[in-house]
């Protein structure tokens, strides 16, 4: 009896970040026509349940950023249906996309993060934001980064210099969602690393470093050719390269996220600080999980089927989901 090779990539969605989606959707579904695949693209919409039904033993190829895509909740209608998919289960992508939950668990997993505040938008309203600018200004410090607690792609971040632009600052994250990050801000190089796992456990790639050319790797820097310079693998030291490296596979591990993540980080006199991870890496011609796999020995053809084939040999064998190792009271239960 042949193997299906049919794949389902799903792009496009109704969060802010569609239109990446879409462009990361092409690119993927070229790759894998590329490998050989029969590919179906679809959106997320009425139709879908109908195009999952009319495809024989169909393998989805998540590429959704923002909302539903990263939250966990497709995935979570997809293992009701029982169709295999590329990426990391409902849970664990919902534990992973929110930094209010992800942060204080790779905290406590030992990984240095900047010190940060979750701030509800209720919070915020009740106690009003005069109230509050003081105590943040206390515990974070100016500057300061200020951001949605569930979005992508930079979406509703700002840097703060002073007290004058905090509240603006918070009411623009609030406008992503219902809590809002006030976190410290480190200077340094921005950096990512990516792991793929299809099939031998989790491996980093090279890591990346980004260079915007306007200071800020904002939506505009991460999705316009030419306005940011990347460099693959990143100019480190090969120990500061090697802390990055297992700074991303312990989150990815402690997180419980399985075939691919992106940890992006923050690296301060050879130190790397955590800043997000993301379950849905873009696949853009400018974005960072491509851009490693080209330093790798790989390419991204090979990638993306090798995932393709790992996610249905994964529902053959029934293979058991991970699980985010959360905190608990006790520092003896700490993940070592």
């Amino acid at each position: 009896m042949s193997v299906s090779n049919n794949v389902i990539v799903l792009a496009g969605g109704l969060s802010h970040e569609r239109d990446v989606s879409l462009r990361s959707g092409r690119r993927v579904a070229q790759a894998l026509r590329d490998s050989g695949h029969n590919v179906i693209e679809a959106d997320v919409n009425a139709t879908l349940l109908e195009t999952l039904a009319s495809v024989e033993d169909p393998v989805v190829f998540p590429v959704l950023h923002g909302g539903a895509g990263e939250d966990g909740a497709l995935r979570e209608v997809l293992d009701l249906l029982g169709v295999p998919y590329v990426g990391s289960n409902g849970p664990a992508s919902r534990v992973a996309f929110d930094k209010a939950v992800s942060t204080p668990i790779v905290t406590y997993a030992g990984i240095a993060t900047p010190a940060q505040s979750a701030l509800p938008h209720g919070m915020f309203r009740e106690l009003g934001a005069a109230n509050l600018v003081d105590a943040l200004a206390a515990k974070i410090g100016f500057p300061m980064m200020v951001k949605p607690a569930r979005s992508g792609s930079a979406l509703g971040s700002a840097k703060v210099e002073d007290a004058a632009g905090l509240p603006s600052a918070v009411v623009g994250a609030f406008s992503y969602g219902d809590i809002a990050i006030v976190a410290e801000f480190i200077e340094g190089t921005e950096v990512a690393v990516s792991v793929i796992d299809t099939g031998d456990g989790p491996q980093a790639l090279p890591a990346v470093e980004i260079r915007p050319s306007s200071g800020v790797y904002d939506y505009t820097a991460r999705y316009t050719a030419g306005a940011t310079r990347f460099l693959s693998p990143a100019p480190m030291d090969a120990d500061v390269a090697a802390a990055c490296a297992e700074m991303a596979l312990t989150a990815h591990r402690v997180l419980g996220l399985r075939d691919l993540s992106r940890t992006d980080m923050i690296v301060r006199d050879g130190v790397p600080y955590f800043l997000e991870v993301n379950v849905a890496p873009g696949m853009t011609e400018t974005s960072l999980l491509p851009l490693a796999i080209e330093a790798s020995s790989a390419t991204f053809s090979e990638v993306c089927a090798r995932l393709v084939e790992a996610a249905r040999t994964r529902a053959a064998a029934g293979v058991a989901e991970p699980a985010p190792q959360i905190a608990t009271d006790d520092p003896e239960d700490a993940p070592a």
